[in-house]
């Protein structure tokens, strides 16, 4: 990394994945790091703690899976948390009945009531797939070019609809092509060679990322130009990006969630995360927290019922929602975010982009390197770090 000019301070607005990597490679590179954390704890949406009741780590805001082939990526992470190999295998239960996702062969004999081979599965799915004379404009299009009118129906149009709230034609096609679907029995729900988990939790690994003697760390801490220092050389922003602006051009759509807590004797159903397709119900998942920690043990279960509805003012933002059409109203903050100067985005929510957690280290590791090249060549920084991946 480039070695930063004598005394360059840096203020980062927030202390999750993207904000405690962004500081922590700062630090490293000799900076003072100021940063700002609203809540009392690190780790944002990807914050763990254990349960009083039963000592089970519950996954606060919703199951976090590190998933990567970016081994710069695991590299960095493993510096400050153990990780223990992990299979996610989904659920999905439609009636009385489970069926594996993403859809793979057992899907989709368990679905048809058929015993097909790979091949012929392959091509019995290939026969329902519907044909586009363009790529697939939308969600809705994805899918079924991706598995056909039954599967899709079955098992993504009414949860696309209860997560969004809004028709998957209106949902962009990249959100389906995340899926994978497998003609064969592999259950796992993520393509990477390497999946794990934090064994004690991402918190406690955002905190040790900011255990530097040049990184401060102001908990309660909204930014304003009172709780700022005021000499700084840039500003990280990870929030909402309207916020920054005061929502001056109007609020962009953002979904939150909403978590009811189960309880119960032994286990509560038959895999960590259980999706609910049908329309019907209103929540979309349980999680049963233990089974994202499979190599400990409980005797009590705790899970959460997960429920999706459109973010208010008051409402914690937790899914950018990005139209397949594209948005005016967000290119019209990205305008006005790249005329500033001093201050950055990074972040799912400060880019307004549906990015997994290891995409979300990379790029804050990539601001850090630009903006310390930048600054020593006397170049503006940039408004957004958008390519690493």
């Amino acid at each position: 990394m480039t070695a930063p000019k004598a005394d360059l301070r840096f203020v980062v607005v927030g202390a999750g994945l993207s904000g405690a990597t962004l500081a922590r490679r700062l630090a490293e590179a000799g900076a003072t790091v100021t940063v700002l954390e609203a809540q009392s704890h690190p780790a944002g949406h990807c914050h763990t703690e254990r349960d009083p009741e039963t000592g089970i780590l519950v996954h606060v805001h919703g199951p976090h899976i590190f998933h990567s082939d970016n081994q710069a990526v695991w590299s960095f992470c493993e510096r400050f948390a153990r990780f223990e190999p992990y299979q996610h295998a989904t659920l999905a239960r439609i009636g009385e009945r489970h069926f594996r996702l993403p859809v793979n062969l057992d899907t989709i004999n368990d679905f048809f009531g058929t015993a097909m081979t790979s091949a012929q599965a392959e091509a019995f799915i290939a026969e329902r797939r519907v044909r586009f004379d363009r790529p697939p404009a939308n969600f809705e299009e994805q899918a079924l070019a991706s598995i056909g009118r039954e599967l899709y129906e079955a098992f993504f149009m009414g949860y696309t609809r209860k997560q969004w709230g809004r028709d998957p034609t209106d949902i962009p096609a990249s959100v389906m092509r995340r899926l994978p679907v497998r003609f064969d029995t592999n259950p796992s729900y993520f393509r990477h060679a390497r999946v794990a988990i934090a064994a004690e939790g991402y918190t406690e690994m955002v905190r040790s990322m900011l255990a530097h003697p040049g990184i401060e760390v102001r908990y309660g801490a909204e930014f304003n130009s009172a709780n700022s220092p005021e000499q700084m050389d840039h500003l990280f922003f990870t929030g909402c990006l309207d916020a920054w602006f005061k929502h001056r051009f109007g609020p962009l759509p953002y979904r939150s969630l909403r978590f009811e807590t189960i309880r119960a004797a032994g286990d509560y159903q038959p895999a960590a995360c259980v999706n609910y397709p049908d329309a019907e119900i209103p929540f979309t998942r349980i999680t049963e927290h233990k089974r994202l920690a499979p190599w400990e043990k409980h005797p009590t279960t705790v899970c959460s019922r997960e429920f999706s509805f459109e973010a208010g003012p008051d409402d914690r933002p937790y899914y950018p929602v990005r139209l397949a059409g594209g948005s005016e109203l967000l290119a019209r903050y990205r305008a006005a975010a790249e005329a500033l100067t001093g201050v950055s985005f990074v972040g799912r929510l400060a880019t307004f982009e549906y990015i997994d957690m290891d995409v979300a280290i990379a790029r804050a590791i990539q601001a850090a390197e630009t903006t310390l090249s930048h600054i020593a060549a006397g170049r503006p920084v940039p408004a957004f770090f958008e390519t690493a991946s």
